[in-house]
């Protein structure tokens, strides 16, 4: 940790696949991973936590075999025992699972710190990586410390917060259930941007809406995330009809958690007018709306990460019409499937308009059903859009580990 390129990240839950970790452990930059769990395949506690409605098959990745891992697995399993005991739930459990982990990663951030004063005497100190929401106490720490302090910022804050409010207010009757996250919950965000050295962002639409919400532009970069292609993945060269029919429909994919943030309101407005036309949606994810029956659409429901490919190759085009999002992971994994995407303006720019896809020019659902009946009428401008699916080594690992190198280290 004396290495002035020493990170300590601490990750609640498997984000981005431990992909920045990953990147630094790669260049011997990762001095630790602090996370919540973390189960070798096929051990006992993957099997254990599935009765409790826990899903720790992800928590993990050979990639960083070999790394300081400090974990709190049993303690997880207990702490979310105990809020099915309590019955808490929504913004009260998200809220207590955040402050849990910070308790149990800063005491793994006192051990880390009482060792490398035993090895080294190095003037050089580390830089602590958090995610927003669950960093605050991690960072109140550090700054006692003297470390430089990088912030994953999730979300476009709470500007995001307030397009979903609004799109809440106009579809009541899809999620009945809702409710807005608590002031304290940004409250403690805003200390996390004062505290940062530097806020990491994921696409252009991020930073303008944390620019908006008043967060110090001189903080912010933009560091797209990250995407490797299995290796088990096969290129494979897309082949559409001649035309569409009720016979062979145009298939749409819509891959990711089906809620309103996410543009579902409109692709239910866009089915809606299309029905007559051979145009099926599959929806695929798990349910945060009530479902409304429509004859052109297939509710699939969440599926295992191993059934998702088989989603993406019999797909004809994605749609991604998110009101907004810090990114969007599941462009760059459509992309990978040399699937065409139509997606919104608001998340990461994957989506070069009329050359792997299309743009939306606004997230409703007259702007989807044009677009699809485009599409509809000329195959051939989805082959093309398949045959011009983009280079994903501009969104690898070590593309990642280039932008995280050059971020400035003295504080802003």
């Amino acid at each position: 940790m004396s290495d002035e390129n020493a990170w300590i990240c601490c990750q609640l839950g498997a984000r981005e696949h431990y992909a920045i970790p990953r990147s630094l452990y790669a260049h011997q930059e990762l001095a630790g991973l602090i996370t919540d769990a973390w189960v070798l395949p096929d051990a006992f506690l993957s099997w254990l936590a599935q009765p409790m409605g826990q899903s720790l098959v992800d928590r993990f990745h050979e990639d960083l075999n070999g790394a300081v891992i400090c974990h709190s697995t049993l303690k997880l399993l207990g702490f979310e025992a105990g809020c099915r005991w309590q019955r808490r739930q929504g913004w009260t459990k998200i809220i207590a699972r955040n402050e849990w982990f910070q308790r149990q990663a800063q005491h793994y951030l006192i051990q880390l710190v009482h060792q490398s004063k035993k090895q080294s005497s190095g003037s050089h100190p580390p830089t602590l990586f958090a995610y927003s929401y669950a960093a605050l106490d991690l960072f109140q720490f550090a700054k006692s410390q003297g470390w430089r302090i990088v912030l994953g910022q999730i979300d476009p804050g709470w500007i995001e917060e307030a397009i979903v409010q609004a799109e809440h207010q106009r579809h009541p009757h899809l999620a009945p259930v809702w409710h807005p996250a608590p002031s304290v919950y940004w409250e403690r965000w805003q200390q996390e941007c004062a505290l940062a050295d530097v806020i990491l962002v994921n696409s252009a639409w991020s930073q303008q809406a944390l620019e908006q919400a008043g967060i110090s532009q001189a903080k912010l970069h933009v560091v797209p995330l990250a995407y490797q292609v299995p290796d088990t993945r096969q290129p494979s060269q897309r082949r559409y009809p001649t035309h569409f029919s009720d016979d062979r429909p145009l298939r749409v994919l819509f891959l990711g958690q089906v809620i309103l943030r996410k543009g579902i309101a409109a692709l239910l407005d866009a089915a809606q007018s299309l029905c007559n036309l051979p145009i099926e949606f599959w929806i695929v994810g798990a349910l945060g709306i009530v479902p409304l029956q429509r004859p052109n659409i297939r509710w699939i429901g969440a599926v295992p990460r191993s059934q998702v490919a088989q989603y993406f190759q019999a797909a004809d085009v994605f749609l991604f019409p998110t009101l907004s999002d810090g990114f969007g992971l599941t462009q760059l994994e459509a992309q990978a499937w040399k699937l065409p995407i139509i997606a919104s303006r608001y998340c990461g720019d994957v989506v070069k308009d009329q050359r792997n896809g299309l743009i939306l020019s606004e997230v409703s659902g007259e702007a989807i059903a044009s677009v699809l009946e485009q599409c509809l009428n000329d195959p051939t401008q989805l082959q093309t859009f398949s045959d011009q699916s983009i280079d994903l080594a501009q969104f690898s690992l070590d593309q990642l580990h280039q932008r995280l190198h050059s971020l400035p280290y003295a504080p802003v």
